[in-house]
């Protein structure tokens, strides 16, 4: 299935789109719009622990081109971070930037209850998210105006492209960096073409602020509020658009620190299937055949992709001449589609990433494509970490380190560009 949906994805990628609304083409000319009809849009930026990427985030927000009278950007910070908070104090910010402390509450420190409470203070009739590490596109603003603007009332939220700012740092960011373009270059403008439920990125992501206070805001609970919100906006009826416009981030370029960002991810992954998942049917009405399979896919696909990767990997044991575990109890030709499903398998997703690499403006990251298999021996360690930690502390918020790598020069003139990489 899982397969199934990246390959819908592809295809609906390289298909031409003749039926493309205005929203979902790149705008050529944003800044033309008239300012006094530009909406007011309100951007959270959540931190946490922060203090070594504060002063970049403030430069990079600096580059903004959206009205200022027409924006705000809320920097979120948790009680007691005395750290990030001290960072904050001693910059400058310009009346459009304001920092709101989020009062502790118990044992509860997730990036979707800070959200809760600083939607409290929202001047906005659009409300965004960046992370702390981001660098959008100084026109992004703009451009994400004129997609509401042009946009039917059921579209309630615009997502982003996400990149990477850091590809040529080692490996794993160079395969990190591919994964990325696969997905947000790839399958999931596909599947927001096809019109299936899209699950969100957590960061340039931009809602209508009515549709998101009917919702009841973010889950504060769900270490993936992202995809978990993507699914409640399709079963209210409101459907999710890519944006042509990027933000660029910090890839994690070490083995501990990618095993906790993801391990995170997929146990958020988990929480959200599990919780939709509780009435079945009512789920599969709300969402509609289409769409119920679509969730099935994602959900169960990226989580099993990795759950069940060692029993898949040792189907290279055929491949390479070598008995398999199995022989004595499979016949032939299911060993035989074992095999072949493995080599398909592997063939797409390097498909995928190579037309992802030319996709986000990085050809040559393609020459890096053969080395995604041995890249993804860190999933298994992930997603076992994820359901170990879904059964005994499921609330956890493994946090992601940030600034330790500076942004390579080219991906700097990506971000300086008003055209989509």
């Amino acid at each position: 299935m899982f397969t199934g949906l990246k390959l819908c994805g592809l295809v609906a990628h390289l298909v031409p789109n003749r039926h493309s609304s205005p929203a979902s083409l790149p705008l050529h000319n944003p800044q033309k719009q008239s300012p006094e009809h530009l909406p007011k849009i309100s951007v959270l930026v959540p931190l946490y622990k922060e203090s070594a990427i504060s002063s970049a985030l403030l430069k990079r927000l600096a580059r903004l081109t959206y009205p200022q009278d027409r924006m705000e950007v809320l920097l979120v910070l948790e009680a007691g971070d005395s750290l990030t908070q001290q960072t904050i104090s001693e910059a400058t910010l310009p009346p459009w930037i304001s920092a709101i402390e989020v009062p502790a509450w118990g044992e509860l420190r997730t990036k979707p209850r800070a959200m809760n409470y600083a939607l409290n203070f929202c001047q906005g009739e659009i409300v965004g998210v960046w992370d702390a590490e981001d660098a959008p596109q100084p026109d992004q603003l703009q451009k994400v105006a004129a997609a509401f603007a042009a946009a039917s009332p059921e579209v309630a939220c615009f997502q982003g492209v996400l990149d990477y700012y850091n590809p040529r740092a080692n490996l794993i960011s160079r395969c990190f960096t591919l994964e990325y373009a696969s997905w947000f270059r790839i399958v999931l403008p596909g599947i927001a073409r096809l019109g299936l439920v899209v699950p969100l990125g957590g960061t340039t992501m931009f809602v209508r602020r009515a549709v998101l206070d009917k919702l009841g805001g973010w889950d504060a609970h769900n270490v993936t509020e992202d995809a978990d919100l993507g699914v409640r906006l399709y079963r209210a009826g409101y459907r999710t658009q890519m944006l042509a416009t990027a933000t660029y981030e910090e890839a994690s370029c070490h083995i501990a620190p990618w095993v906790r960002q993801r391990s995170r991810w997929l146990k958020g992954f988990m929480a959200t299937y599990l919780v939709h998942m509780r009435q079945p049917l009512h789920l599969a009405r709300g969402l509609g055949w289409r769409g119920f399979l679509g969730f099935q896919a994602f959900f169960l696909g990226t989580i099993g992709q990795f759950l069940l990767a060692p029993f898949l990997w040792t189907y290279w044991l055929v491949f390479l001449g070598l008995p398999h575990p199995s022989t004595a109890v499979l016949p032939d030709m299911l060993l035989f589609l074992g095999v072949s499903s493995l080599i398909s398998f592997e063939a797409l997703g390097m498909g995928i990433a190579a037309c992802g690499a030319f996709a986000s403006g990085r050809p040559r990251l393609a020459l890096w494509v053969p080395i995604l298999p041995l890249y993804y021996l860190m999933g298994p360690i992930a997603v076992y970490k994820a359901l170990y930690e879904l059964l005994y502390n499921p609330f956890f918020w493994d946090k992601t380190s940030h600034g330790m790598h500076p942004p390579d020069r080219n991906a700097q003139e990506h971000v300086a560009s008003d055209q989509d990489p």
